[in-house]
């Protein structure tokens, strides 16, 4: 079972942990009054590492508010077309006018998250600021080197998520915490008067740059290490579209790179294990979120993740909760391939002779004919459809486990789900749902790397070495011994055929085949509608999603549409405009 001593450091930085987490405030603009933590205790060793802690914990969001996550469910994968929302329009209302793009600035959950994100980045400054004037850069400097690195690290990590989300943000860093010129109320008024702007790459990068530095490979289970750092310089980079960079530190990753416990980086034979609670730190994960249960607060679980369960499932599923997260119709056809096991790249997975058959308005004791065309195997451990073996429960039995088909579709959820043997293991059951699973959640993977390294590849032109990253992920999905079988025959559930490119015959064909890898391997995991902007396609792509999805979900997607130049980032929160003395909104707000 798993508990926060992941971290090997101890019940006196838990006790560190619990009092900083108790004192921090709600506003990232202001600054902790004086003695709200013992002095004695945070200019220590051992309170420095409690702070640490603390900055590790806001990893999974603060506030216990289920939009800040650190999988970006809405703001990656249902704005992105993965998914919709899912079960009714009256539950959760204010995640609606988001999935439709008609998002406002005084939406709260966006406001969550932009306080969640700066209660992050302020907590890895007060670790450095403690750690400055502790003093052990000459004493200690190992201790220092790690400690400092695993900060900005985790710092750089906030600041390129609120990046990719507000594009022009404020850059916070320790030098106003340690600017002994200034008293409180001056440190909190030069807060305030930090300007938001998009030109902060070159910070982000500099934590990047100072974690790998001064990073040992080594850290332990659940910390970030320097491998975590080459990997996000090199997605900084291509953020960027500075391809020949990223190449590179993506070539140190994939020649070099070690999880924090030391496992050389690969991928895992059996795709279903990377969500696996039983399997958590294991050789594909090179950043990720730690989770536990039964420590008196469910929001050391996956707590952002509780309502994304089948609906109403009966002691014969997951949770008993709630019907959110509902994979859409387009997602599912994207699992389509040719007789020969290769993407429909062309789009024509939305063709009516290739949709994915579903049971949309079919109740679940009519009969139902299930796909026999070919699949991705993927499709079957990312979606729950009706008649598939659902994990180690039964076979999803459809329209009984949706909340309400013609508001959000047939599917479900299937990734970061625990498994029936799991039930009280590998689960918090403390609080209102059984569905407060301890799985750590993976913020980079190496299926992730190899192909945003691919993606570089492609941009200079290096085809074949693209062409063979995207085939070693799609190798793993190929051995059928991993395949969803049917628990009482052993045979695969549905017709899965993949295979692997012969060739990439150009560089446009190329982009378009390992943009799509991307689209099938990672779906529902929080990267899709950030890729879509940065590829600067975004409008194109979201716009068809809305016309095909809306034919089925009319009142949802009726008269919905993305709005380029707008639409590619979300609003500043009002809330925050109010409180700053500099801040200004993103256009088209």
């Amino acid at each position: 079972m798993k508990t926060l001593n992941k971290f090997r450091t101890g019940s006196a930085l838990l006790m560190a942990f619990l009092t900083i987490g108790i004192s921090c405030s709600d506003e990232f603009l202001e600054v902790a009054p004086t003695g709200q933590v013992s002095g004695d205790l945070v200019v220590s060793e051992d309170g420095v590492e409690g702070l640490l802690i603390g900055a590790y914990a806001a990893l999974n969001g603060v506030f216990g508010n289920r939009f800040e996550g650190p999988n970006h469910w809405v703001t990656g994968s249902v704005v992105g077309g993965e998914a919709n929302k899912g079960t009714d329009a009256g539950d959760y209302s204010s995640i609606n006018p988001i999935q439709r793009y008609e998002i406002d600035p005084t939406n709260g959950d966006i406001n969550n998250f932009w306080l969640g994100r700066y209660e992050g980045i302020k907590r890895c400054n007060q670790t450095l600021e403690k750690l400055t004037l502790l003093g052990l850069e000459s004493s200690k400097p190992d201790v220092y080197k790690r400690i400092s690195g695993e900060a900005r690290l985790l710092r750089g990590h906030f600041h390129f998520d609120l990046k990719k989300h507000f594009n022009s943000i404020p850059y916070i860093d320790e030098s106003i915490y340690l600017d002994e010129t200034l008293d409180e109320g001056q440190k909190q008024a030069a807060l305030a008067a930090l300007p938001n702007s998009p030109d902060v790459w070159g910070q982000i990068e500099a934590d990047f740059q100072y974690a790998y530095d001064n990073l040992p490979a080594e850290t332990g289970p659940g910390r970030v290490n320097k491998w975590a750092a080459a990997a996000y310089m090199g997605k900084a980079k291509l953020y960027q579209q500075s391809f020949a960079e990223a190449k590179d530190w993506f070539d140190d990753v994939i020649d070099n790179g070690v999880t924090s416990n030391g496992l050389k980086y690969a991928l895992l034979d059996d795709y279903a294990e990377i969500y696996n609670a039983e399997n958590d730190n294991h050789a594909e994960a090179v950043m990720d979120v730690e989770s536990a249960n039964n420590t008196g607060s469910t929001n050391n679980a996956n707590y952002f993740d509780d309502l994304n369960y089948p609906y109403n499932t009966g002691p014969d599923g997951p949770g008993n909760c709630c019907g959110f997260f509902q994979p859409s119709f387009e997602m599912a056809n994207s699992f389509r391939v040719t007789a020969e096991g290769l993407p429909l790249l062309d789009g024509s997975y939305n063709d009516p002779a290739n949709e994915v058959a579903n049971d949309f308005n079919i109740e679940s004791d009519d009969p139902f004919t299930e796909d026999a065309g070919p699949l991705d195997p993927r499709i079957d451990h990312s979606i729950g459809r009706r008649g598939i073996q659902y994990l180690d429960w039964i076979e999803h039995p459809g329209k009984a486990w949706i909340r309400s088909q013609p508001y959000a579709g047939p599917y479900s959820p299937k990734k970061y789900i625990y498994y029936k043997s799991q039930e009280n293991s590998f689960t918090d059951g403390s609080s209102w749902t059984r569905g407060y699973a301890t799985m750590n959640y993976t913020i980079i993977r190496y299926a992730d790397v190899l192909l945003m390294a691919a993606e570089a590849e492609v941009e200079l032109n290096n085809l074949d070495q693209a062409m063979e990253y995207v085939n070693m992920v799609r190798a793993r999905a190929a051995k059928s011994e991993h395949w969803v079988k049917n628990l009482e025959t052993g045979e695969d559930e549905a017709n899965y055929v993949i295979a692997e490119y012969t060739s990439f015959s150009s560089q446009d064909f190329a982009r378009d085949a390992v943009r799509f890898e991307r689209k099938l391997e990672l779906s529902g995991e929080g990267h899709r509608f950030f890729d879509l902007v940065r590829w600067g396609i975004a409008a194109e792509e979201l716009n068809k999603y809305l016309d095909y999805e809306s034919q089925y979900l009319v009142t949802k997607f009726g008269g919905a549409s993305f709005n380029p130049g707008k639409n590619e980032y979300f609003p500043i929160p009002q809330t925050q405009i109010d409180l700053s003395d500099a801040l200004t909104q993103n256009p088209g707000y």
